[in-house]
């Protein structure tokens, strides 16, 4: 069939009133409250079984697999936008070393672990598979359907695949769940165990985190208005300003490959440059305070539930299965692998509150880090471990280095192997893992042993 602008339209009139389904059952369903299930995979979920693939009762376009890179260049596009804090290596490291250090690490050791052992794996057990396979595993796990579609379309291109995106959505997918499901499991086993510090079983959180439903008293705004409305609406002006770095990604994509025809950089990481480039410009001019930054992250996950929607909604139940064998060991390794820096890492590492730091990394290596953030919330109802906080500060030095991450690791996977980049990645983690060692300290105390500065916190 045809795809015309009408086509696009319905796709996310479809997944439009699928999320809004999702978001019923969430508030209805006490099983989906129990597991915080997101409205945007349950949607994905509903829109998959709905499809051509099964009931056939929505008309998805062909063209629904393409849009979860799309929305991830839009995202990406606002994501420094409004931002005003320059960021500080020395303060950083300073101040929050050790969370910085195991975060950084984290990732690392995630795409490391993957490449060396599950590229070897992939050699061993599925020959005839691509064995950069494997870098799809943490790109899914680490990034979400964001990263993975990113990666995804950058194996595509390199080595003249089409079912990249498909298995990188399957392992988002995947990846979430096994956050939320394994990450709950190891909650309770710690409270057991005297691991958590602030509380002593397993608390559901508010009413509202479960249901989705927010009461009134307990609404906060999504931004303020920078522009009257008189002249442009304020909403518009920042989707604008987001859609023109997205323009400029794209666009400076299509200029290089001109030259570099061999060069992929994924338009993600160009979106996010010029996103920062229009933001230092507009930072430099009357209209500096013109950006809400709030306004913008409710932008960005806006379009996160959509992206997630539609990459759940267009996974392959046919590659899936072509896959089923690989997908298993390497979702299994992914899970084995933030398993141990929850245990050993973070709790050897992470000054205080391990547990608390430890199950949040769990979330965002497995899932994203809202998956991070609803299971640091179970432990940690207050905020008073300081890991939010701790991980804010050191994530601006953070995002910068994803970037090269993103944009460098398809291109040296494909044209060093996965196991020599393996190597390398994992080297890097263990260095940043030696350096906060030093740094900071090796604690062997018991799961259930109080640490320096523990007990004024949890006292007050």
């Amino acid at each position: 069939m045809e795809y015309t602008n009408m086509s696009f339209l319905y796709d996310f009139a479809f997944m439009s009133l699928l999320l809004i389904i999702a978001q019923f059952l969430r508030s209805r369903i006490k099983f989906l409250q129990m597991f915080y299930i997101p409205a945007s995979v349950l949607a994905g979920l509903m829109g998959l079984v709905l499809g051509p693939q099964f009931l056939n009762v929505i008309p998805w376009s062909g063209k629904i697999g393409s849009y979860a890179y799309m929305l991830v260049c839009v995202l990406f596009g606002g994501l420094f936008l409004g931002k005003k804090d320059k960021t500080n290596v020395k303060q950083i490291l300073t101040k929050v070393g050790d969370s910085f250090c195991v975060n950084m690490g984290a990732e690392f050791f995630c795409f490391g672990i993957a490449l060396l052992v599950g590229g070897a794996l992939m050699k061993i057990l599925f020959p005839n598979v691509f064995t950069e396979i494997a870098l799809l595993m943490p790109s899914g796990f680490c990034g979400g359907h964001g990263y993975a579609s990113t990666i995804g379309t950058a194996l595509n291109n390199s080595l003249g695949r089409e079912d990249g995106v498909v298995l990188g959505q399957t392992f988002a997918t995947v990846g979430l769940l096994v956050g939320l499901f394994v990450g709950i499991a190891c909650i309770n086993y710690a409270t057991r165990h005297g691991g958590t510090r602030l509380v002593e079983k397993a608390e559901s959180l508010p009413e509202e985190c479960r249901t989705g439903i927010v009461p009134v008293g307990k609404r906060n705004s999504m931004g303020e208005e920078t522009i009257n409305p008189m002249s442009m609406d304020p909403l518009a002006f920042h989707l604008a300003l987001t859609l023109t770095a997205t323009l400029c990604g794209y666009k400076f994509y299509d200029f290089y490959k001109q030259f570099l025809p061999n060069v992929e950089l994924p338009v993600m990481c160009l979106a996010m440059i010029f996103g920062v480039i229009i933001n230092t410009i507009i930072g430099h001019t009357r209209f500096k305070d013109s950006i809400d930054e709030h306004v913008e992250g409710r932008i960005g996950s806006m379009v996160t539930d959509y992206l997630v929607g539609f990459g759940v909604a267009s996974i392959s139940t046919s590659i899936v299965l072509e896959f089923a064998g690989p997908i298993l060991v390497l979702c299994v390794l992914g899970m084995l692998t933030s398993l141990f820096l929850v245990f050993v890492v973070g709790q050897k590492l992470f000054r205080n509150f391990w547990f608390e730091r430890s199950i949040f990394v769990f979330g965002w290596t497995t899932g994203v880090v809202a998956i991070g953030v609803t299971l640091l919330r179970i432990v940690d109802p207050e905020g008073k471990s300081g890991t939010l906080n701790d991980y804010g500060y050191s994530y601006t030095l953070q995002s910068v280095i994803e970037v090269f991450i993103i944009a460098f690791t398809p291109i040296l996977t494909v044209s060093m192997g996965c196991i020599a980049v393996g190597v390398i990645e994992t080297g890097i983690a263990v260095v940043l893992f030696l350096i906060c060692a030093k740094c900071f300290g090796v604690h062997n105390e018991k799961m259930n042993e109080l640490r320096e500065g523990e007990a004024e916190v949890i006292s007050k």
